[in-house]
């Protein structure tokens, strides 16, 4: 059985999803919930799921290393063999990267490699898209790069606006997510894609 950290800046809706569906014949089990951020809604959600969790302010740190450090050291004590980045909102460095390197995922709101970072629904709708979607990815250093795990499609409807599509992006990070990583942890890193 798989142990799964998942890192969080806020709600949490989709580490909600991943562990929800880490139950029965799944091949992982949930940690550990970490966040950045103190207070992050995410954390009590986790809390009354029965996940434990822990908090890492990167605003204590005086540079990025110390946070990292500390923030290594916090996961190392839950033992995880998987990391799930969802919604957590900081850059991690190389150093980070590759200390966990092909055992972290993150899931990203827009068809990479198309509209890395942020803003994606606003970009995508300038530039006229007919479909929007999200992704799962394998994290490497470079930023919402790595291998492509999982994707699924929306369609851009007339006259959308970036919180509409973003709202129906969700949806579907829902399901891709937990899918993406149902499949990893049994150690296929076959793509998982929806339509």
């Amino acid at each position: 059985m798989k142990r799964v950290a998942i890192l969080i800046s806020g709600g949490g809706s989709n580490m909600v999803r991943l562990v929800e569906d880490m139950t029965g014949d799944h091949p992982a089990r949930p940690c550990l919930v970490l966040s950045n951020v103190p207070g992050a809604g995410g954390l009590g959600r986790a809390e009354a799921l029965g996940v434990p969790t822990a908090v890492v302010d990167h605003r204590d740190f005086a540079d990025r290393a110390a946070f990292e450090a500390v923030l290594d050291a916090e996961l190392r004590k839950a033992a995880p063999d998987i990391l799930c980045l969802a919604g957590f909102m900081r850059i991690l460095t190389e150093g980070f990267v590759r200390r966990w390197q092909g055992r972290m995922l993150n899931i990203h709101p827009s068809l990479l490699p198309k509209y890395r970072g942020l803003d994606t629904h606003a970009r995508a709708l300038a530039a006229g898209e007919a479909e929007a979607g999200c992704t799962v990815h394998g994290v490497t250093a470079a930023l919402d790069d790595g291998p492509i795990l999982g994707q699924a499609r929306v369609p851009v409807l007339p006259g959308d606006t970036p919180a509409g599509l973003a709202a129906r992006v969700l949806v579907q990070e829902h399901v891709l997510y937990p899918a993406v990583l149902r499949r990893f942890a049994a150690g296929d890193a076959r793509p998982v894609l929806m339509p």
